[in-house]
């Protein structure tokens, strides 16, 4: 007989939390620096950075991954493993996360609580609503729409074009029938009629506010920056010019605060801000990362997919923004994952195979590649499964020795802290021995063109970059308006390094084609659009909604 196992809901049902104001005792957190929210959870209050300014920081581990495949990376089960296991050999850890988005929760992705005996907790809270500070983005987003089309309908003092308004609404779901919409229709009491359209929330340049903002005032500054639309003549038009950036920060200010939950094993962990990596910065919140580096001596936070996406995002742009430097990178890997880019369908990867699995190593190799580029002392988790075999780790390990590459099993999905031991002594070790020579992959200086083929070519491994006729003249004109010394964020398919998802492993000659730019003033970016990624995801044929349910007594059912 086979035995149960467990799904990750099931598991996080029957953990043990403790109450939150016992998670933030242990954290020597005085009382008037939190707020409760319920019984496991607490909203932090800024005011921990005065009270430590003075206070050395923890060291900050970034956990990245290969290019994402439906075999499963499992990159937020090794970061709260890792995490836990840091705690057993007696360092004090707090790990930092994203919120996870309904849109992927009811969707077809799943959502990033990690998995397993390694999952932050309470789990269905963190996976739906949690403290609301999704719907406030969603909120202060749409407030902002709905102040710009009031502006033009009462007189349109600004000489707005309402053929060039560039805010759009947002939702926390995937909803493709909201990408294009006509809005205005029913008279002349109903609005001036125009063209509009939805982004998912987690897309939403306030969503990558919130998260790269310091504090209250910085907020609101970067809020007032935000560019809605264009002049008659083509000037850009900001929330500042509609006066309204005092509003939206005080939808937000709760918001801005984050939240502290725990562990299975009760560890700390700090859950902040959530942008998509593919279509935005893909980090959790700058003020979450440098609070648990004043309350801890080691952080463990993730970025959004591959090492081409969140980690390049977080190394170029969070950093920059929260003036964090980061110490060392866990590059997170599966035998399964390596044997799909290694060209192996995901019904036959339980399978042993070798061939496949040293094809698919070449994945591995770039996004190795890509941390050596940052100057960044690295080290590689194998996120064991059930199925992997010892001839296929072997073979990994291996390989990783003869490249030089500091190698790690992990089995923390099974086995919770326990399972991560090793790979916790071995970060250590490597943190103790190697010293971070951390450099960007750019320059502000460099033009908005230089920046993408910089990180085109170092990151992604292609030959060139491809501008569309229309993202050529948003190059000229982001110039002419004092732009061009801004980041870059990179819109682009998780799956490949290029901009085809269909090209996994490690495609070569290959042309990254940048169709639209568009402004993320207030965030402090511009975001490059490229190939066919969509700002407002689709459904999949059958989404995960349709196995959720809720039993008699209130409990999630079918939620991983």
């Amino acid at each position: 007989m086979s035995r149960h196992v467990k799904s990750d809901i099931e598991i996080a049902q029957h953990a043990k939390m403790k109450r939150i104001k016992d998670i933030v005792s242990g954290l020597g957190i005085l009382f008037e620096e939190w707020e409760p929210f319920g019984h496991f959870k607490a909203k932090l209050s800024l005011s921990i950075f005065d009270r430590l300014e003075k206070k050395e920081n923890g060291k900050v581990i970034l956990v990245t991954a290969i290019n994402p495949t439906p075999a499963g990376e499992g990159k937020s089960t090794v970061t709260v493993g890792l995490g836990q296991a840091l705690n057993k050999i007696n360092k004090k850890a707090i790990i930092t996360l994203r919120e996870p988005s309904l849109g992927p929760t009811m969707g077809m992705k799943g959502g990033a609580a990690g998995g397993g005996y390694s999952q932050v907790v309470p789990m269905e809270d963190i996976n739906l609503h949690f403290t609301g500070d999704i719907h406030a983005i969603t909120t202060a987003h749409n407030a902002l729409a709905a102040l710009l089309d009031n502006h033009i309908q009462r007189g349109n003092e600004l000489n707005i074009d309402v053929r060039r308004i560039v805010w759009k609404r947002v939702l926390d779901l995937n909803d493709r029938a909201l990408r294009n919409v006509v809005i205005g229709l029913g008279g002349a009491m109903q609005g001036v009629p125009r063209e509009d359209g939805f982004d998912i929330t987690v897309a939403s340049e306030i969503m990558a506010i919130l998260c790269l903002s310091k504090n209250l005032d910085d907020l609101k500054h970067r809020l007032s920056q935000i560019v809605v639309a264009y002049t008659i003549n083509q000037d850009p038009i900001t929330v500042k010019d509609l006066k309204v950036e005092g509003a939206l920060t005080l939808l937000l200010k709760d918001a801005l605060k984050p939240n502290l939950v725990q562990t299975l094993e009760n560890t700390p962990a700090i859950i902040h801000g959530g942008p998509f990596a593919n279509i935005a910065h893909g980090c959790n919140s700058v003020i979450a990362t440098k609070m648990a580096a004043k309350l801890a001596d080691y952080v463990v936070t993730e970025a959004g997919f591959g090492a081409d996406l969140g980690a390049e995002k977080f190394l170029n742009i969070k950093t920059r923004a929260g003036e964090i430097n980061p110490d060392l990178v866990v590059i997170v890997a599966t035998i399964r994952a390596l044997k799909m880019h290694g060209g192996v369908a995901k019904d036959q990867l339980q399978d042993e195979n070798l061939d496949a699995l040293k094809n698919g190593l070449e994945n591995l190799q770039k996004h190795v590649e890509t941390i050596r580029h940052f100057g960044l002392p690295h080290v590689v988790a194998i996120n064991r499964f059930v199925h992997d075999t010892e001839r296929e780790i072997n073979t990994l390990k291996l390989w990783c020795v003869e490249q030089g590459i500091t190698v790690e099993l992990a089995n923390v999905w099974e086995q919770g802290g326990d399972g991560g031991v090793e790979l916790a002594h071995r970060v250590v070790t490597e943190l103790e021995k190697v010293k971070s020579n951390f450099k960007r992959t750019y320059e502000l200086t460099d033009s908005l063109e230089e920046k993408i083929q910089k990180i085109a070519t170092n990151i992604y491994g292609a030959q060139d970059v491809h501008f569309s006729d229309k993202a050529k003249k948003q190059l000229e004109e982001f110039h002419n308006l004092g732009w061009g010394s801004l980041p870059v964020c990179m819109a682009k398919t998780q799956y490949s390094l290029s901009d085809d998802p269909k090209k996994l492993g490690r495609p070569s000659d290959f042309t990254i084609s940048v169709r639209e730019l568009k402004p993320s003033i207030g965030a402090g970016f511009i975001v490059a659009l490229t190939g066919d990624v969509m700002t407002m995801p689709g459904l999949p044929k059958e989404p995960a909604a349709l196995k959720m349910d809720i039993d008699e007594r209130g409990r999630a059912i079918g939620l991983f």
